[in-house]
């Protein structure tokens, strides 16, 4: 008997992610959110332009997507070394972690997009009721601007999300004229640290996007739910 249970669940499982695969196939296109970065949403996103920011949100089968564009401040001078961006992702994460009050991050790591250097990690949060919500992050910093990109999703869905999730992510597509110099100018020495005011006028802008983004997500998440 319990193993015909487990078929039947397996069963289940294996059928929804195919739906989500053959959603994502044909449901989905893919967006420029600027001139030279390119990911796939829903053809129901909702785009919002606010000071200067550019969030493309959307709901998903088992989940939520926010895409965030956020210019760095103009008089912010360019990343030297490697050891500048990864410190500068590095207060940005702590930002987005302080911002969510009780959450936590987890699993942190380096990735590569493209040519360029980002940081991925997820966001455990609790609104103390025992409804824990994750959002998986893919951050991405150039001299120019700063991408967030979001998968959100309840923790009970964890088991059910992964190949959504995956087809999100990499559905991010670069312009090949970014390159690893547009996120630091000396690509061959890692000897400095960035300063300390650099760092918070980065982190500053960006956790303004965050926040926008969160808030929208908020929104349309109540809206759903009385829907």
């Amino acid at each position: 008997m319990v193993l015909l249970i487990d078929m039947k669940k397996l069963k289940i499982l294996f059928a929804l992610l195919l739906s989500v695969n053959t959603v994502f196939g044909q449901g989905y296109k893919p967006i420029k959110v600027d001139k030279l970065v390119t990911v796939s949403l829903p053809a129901g996103y909702i785009q919002k332009d606010t000071l200067g920011q550019h969030i493309y949100s959307a709901n998903t089968d088992f989940g939520y997507m926010v895409t965030t564009v956020e210019p760095n401040a103009k008089g912010n001078q360019p990343l030297k070394h490697e050891k500048d961006l990864n410190a500068v992702l590095k207060n940005y994460i702590k930002g987005i972690q302080q911002q969510s009050g009780n959450g936590s991050t987890q699993n942190v790591r380096d990735t590569t997009v493209g040519s360029l250097e980002g940081k991925a990690f997820t966001l455990v949060t609790n609104d103390g009721n025992g409804n824990v919500q994750d959002r998986k992050f893919l951050i991405i910093y150039t001299k120019d601007a700063t991408y967030s990109f979001q998968y959100v999703y309840p923790d009970t869905r964890k088991d059910l999300i992964n190949s959504e999730a995956n087809a999100f992510f990499s559905s991010i597509k670069l312009s090949s004229e970014l390159q690893r110099d547009d996120q630091y100018t000396d690509v061959n020495d890692s000897s400095s640290s960035a300063s300390i005011l650099m760092i918070f006028l980065i982190s500053g802008g960006c956790i303004g996007a965050i926040a926008a983004g969160w808030y929208i997500y908020s929104r349309n998440h109540r809206n759903n739910e009385l829907a």
